[in-house]
């Protein structure tokens, strides 16, 4: 059966999310450098530490797991939009998880300054919001598809915070004929059901979609779930186990084309 769709990832598939955190973090971290005089990089590691460990105790970890929200999302997201209650108990926690955050990790190198915490915690999400970017390829990729397949991006995350993303980004919108975000759903991926309702979308079988995701416990975990033939990007040279297997494995969203010409 040929293919007559293309499902995408959005984060560090289409859009360089990794960049814009990574980026977000030097800066935060070189104003704590000058304000206090430690070492930059220290830092941040000690506060992505601090965050996951601090994360990892409150009773929303699971539903976030599931949902696919991460730590240093949290670092910056508002969680005002999904009807599930777990993202009120989100939006109520956030405040104080980000100062707490901050502040584990700045006392963690030695610096211990609550005040400080609260100035970086403020600082963080306003410079994560600057900083957007998408990878070089990416609209031309869409612009060679679009028309010729149904295009639909199909994304974990918190529905603000991913729909703040893409409105960051206003130009990729219009190129999907379906958003799918997991969060409005209520599971996230490799659920069965979310593939499902996602390919219910656009009218297609699992046959007829391949899903392009750089996650493979996701992405590509989801897309073998249900039949789908599954394509990992994979740009850095990761190493993957025998765990999970995708179908294709691509380093530039440019080899789309003819890996779709190859599939009929």
């Amino acid at each position: 059966m040929s293919v007559k769709a293309v499902l995408f990832d959005l984060d560090d598939t289409l859009l360089w999310d990794d960049r814009s955190v990574s980026e977000a973090f030097k800066d935060t971290c070189r104003l704590a450098a000058e304000a206090v005089g430690l070492n930059e990089e220290e830092l941040e590691a000690s506060v992505r530490r601090e965050a996951r460990a601090l994360y990892e105790t409150y009773e929303t970890f699971g539903f976030t797991q599931m949902i696919g929200i991460n730590p240093f999302e949290a670092l910056w997201g508002k969680f005002e939009r999904g009807e599930h209650p777990m993202f009120r108990k989100l939006q109520q926690l956030a405040p104080d998880y980000r100062v707490n955050a901050w502040t584990k990790g700045l006392a963690a190198v030695g610096v211990d300054n609550p005040e400080l915490g609260r100035k970086l915690a403020e600082f963080f999400p306003a410079q994560r919001r600057n900083l957007k970017y998408v990878y070089e390829e990416t609209f031309a990729v869409l612009d060679e598809l679009k028309g010729k397949y149904k295009l639909l991006l199909l994304t974990n995350g918190s529905p603000d915070l991913q729909q703040e993303k893409l409105d960051g980004m206003p130009d990729l919108i219009p190129y999907f004929d379906s958003i799918v975000i997991s969060g409005n759903f209520g599971e996230g991926k490799p659920s069965p059901k979310l593939f499902a309702h996602a390919m219910e979308q656009i009218g297609i079988s699992p046959e007829e979609g391949i899903m392009v995701g750089d996650k493979l416990t996701t992405d590509i975990l989801g897309a073998n779930r249900v039949g789908m033939t599954s394509v990992w990007i994979n740009r850095h040279g990761a190493v993957r186990n025998d765990e999970i297997i995708p179908a294709y494995e691509i380093k530039s969203l440019t080899e789309l084309h003819g890996l779709l010409k190859q599939l009929g």
